[in-house]
């Protein structure tokens, strides 16, 4: 519903037939195509980021969907505060997993214990740029929430619109699916060691968030017995040893 907006799609130095045939169809004039060699994920967002001509940035992920209303919606929350960096909003999982992630809190210590904000947020590109974008190095994941968490540390604040505005495909090959067990402990200890100051400070609210999480999931594992298929989202799932998370990044308090 919202059409003052550019569409900038980042080639990331496919080598895919299929997706090159795609992007060579693409209308210029409804759609710009920038290529680069492959660098990852967070590079290809800094590059559409530099590129870009409005001052509100979204970044798309190729498999999933914006709902028709969300940039209206957003556009209008960051409006109406100035003082807003972030907006984003609720999610609907389609493919071959359907669940709805719900959070209703991007601050901390909520952002430190699961990211609260999806990777598609609209977020001020002053604001970006002032933080020199996604840091680059976190190839294998979580760069978007190392993003947000450098946000809030610096004092920006953002706002979570309590309704499904973003529908995130699950597939077999989904990165999300790699990011769980020791490879998400992995990645939450490279957390913890980037910002360990706000980590340290936090460290007994979160500690309690986790220990009401596992008295959750174990009500809803003891309520699910009897459901054929049930499975618990992502976001329900916590790290697999906390403590251990901590302790390996070598935390001081």
């Amino acid at each position: 519903s919202f059409r003052d907006f550019e569409v900038l799609i980042v080639d990331d130095g496919s080598s895919d037939p299929e997706t090159l045939a795609a992007l060579a169809r693409v209308d210029p004039a409804r759609a710009r195509v920038l290529r680069t060699p492959n660098r990852g994920l967070p590079a290809a967002r800094n590059h559409g980021a530099r590129h870009a001509a409005g001052e509100l940035l979204c970044c798309l992920d190729a498999d999933d969907r914006l709902h028709a209303e969300w940039l209206e919606k957003a556009v209008a929350a960051l409006d109406a505060d100035p003082g807003l960096a972030f907006v984003s909003h609720w999610l609907r999982a389609f493919g071959d997993e359907e669940w709805d992630w719900t959070p209703r809190d991007c601050g901390f210590p909520a952002l430190l214990d699961v990211n609260t904000v999806n990777g598609a947020a609209l977020v001020r590109r002053a604001v970006w740029e002032a933080v020199g974008g996604q840091d680059e190095t976190l190839r294998e994941g979580c760069e978007d929430w190392d993003f947000w968490i450098g946000l809030v540390e610096r004092g920006h604040r953002g706002a979570i619109l309590p309704e499904v505005l973003f529908h995130y495909r699950r597939r077999p090959g989904s990165m999300s699916r790699a990011l769980v067990g020791e490879e998400h402990l992995r990645l939450y200890q490279r957390l913890v060691e980037r910002h360990p100051e706000s980590f340290a400070r936090h460290l007994p609210a979160l500690w309690a968030r986790r220990e009401e999480q596992a008295r959750e999931i174990d009500e809803r594992r003891e309520n699910a017995t009897y459901l054929p298929g049930f499975s618990l989202p992502p976001t329900l799932r916590p790290t697999s040893d906390f403590g251990t998370a901590l302790a390996g990044a070598s935390l001081v308090l």
